[in-house]
Parts: structure tokens; C-alpha cells; sequence
């Protein structure tokens, strides 16, 4: 496989403005001063996307007591994300990448193993920004399923 930026605790977090799922846009920059949980997925109402989007739905008030919120970033259309939080009551933006740029700073996008073969694709990430905008965890090639409950297990005290 072809070596692919990934991104490291202490890297400063990729800039970006992106539409969400009502086609206003939404920067990263409107974060500093809070963390965030910032995760890339590959498609908005598939099996294991909508499953771990309800995880974080469903652990919204954990993260916001641990001082997190969430933001989700898939190359999905706007119309599509707008269905997607609507059908599954999502309570955070939903972020539409379509040209695949900040999937592709943040290491998010790119070669990666499906059943053994090798595609092109979103490679499914976690990362926590700081206040500041500095990554302080990265995960790539997380599990949909169970995956935001580790999460909660292993935020910084």
C-alpha cells in the first residue's frame, strides 16, 4: 500500500469549511476555544455508518459533560445528510466533503483494506481537537460498531 499522511497527537488539526446538512457552512475555526470530537465516515444511512452515528447520538451528553462536541464529516451530499440526521434524529452537524479534500488532509481518505482487497476509499476515523485546534487523539480504521463507548472509556480526565 502507498504511504498516506496520517495525523498525530500535537499536529495542528487541518482547516476547513465544509456545508452541513442544510448547506450552511460550518469551519472548523468555529470550534477553537472547545473541543471536539471530529469523525470521518464513509456513507451516511448504511449499516455501520448509521449505527455509529447513533452511538454518538446517543453519547451526546456524555461527551458535552466531558466538554466534547461532534462533528461528522462523510463525501455525502448535503440532501443526503439531511436525510440521514432527520431519519436518525441526529442532534450534531453532519458535514458534506463531495470533493474528498479534508477527508484526504486529515488521512481519512485513501488506500486501505475492504475484505482483504484493496480499494480507494474513506478510511473510517476519530480525532479529538483541543481548544486550540491541536489533535490530541487519532484513530484511523475504527470499528463502527462499539467504537464511540471506547471512546467515552479513554477521554483525557
Amino acid at each position: 500500500m502507498t504511504e498516506q499522511k496520517r495525523l498525530s497527537p500535537g499536529d495542528q488539526a487541518p482547516a476547513f469549511t465544509l456545508p452541513d446538512s442544510g448547506g450552511k457552512p460550518v469551519s472548523l475555526s468555529d470550534y477553537l476555544g472547545r473541543s471536539v470530537v471530529v469523525y470521518f465516515y464513509p456513507a451516511a444511512s448504511t449499516p455501520g455508518c448509521t449505527k455509529q452515528a447513533c452511538d454518538f447520538r446517543d453519547s451526546t451528553a456524555a461527551l458535552a459533560s466531558a466538554g466534547y462536541e461532534v462533528v461528522g464529516i462523510s463525501p455525502d451530499k448535503p440532501e443526503k445528510l439531511a436525510a440521514f440526521a432527520a431519519a436518525e434524529g441526529l442532534d450534531f452537524p453532519l458535514l458534506a466533503d463531495v470533493d474528498r479534500e479534508v477527508l484526504t488532509r486529515w488521512g481519512a481518505y485513501g488506500e486501505k483494506l475492504n475484505y482483504g482487497r484493496r480499494i480507494t476509499g474513506v478510511i473510517r476515523s476519530t480525532f479529538l481537537v483541543d481548544p486550540e485546534g491541536k489533535i490530541t487523539k487519532a484513530m484511523y480504521n475504527v470499528r463502527a460498531t462499539g467504537h464511540v463507548a471506547k471512546l467515552l472509556r479513554e477521554l483525557p480526565a
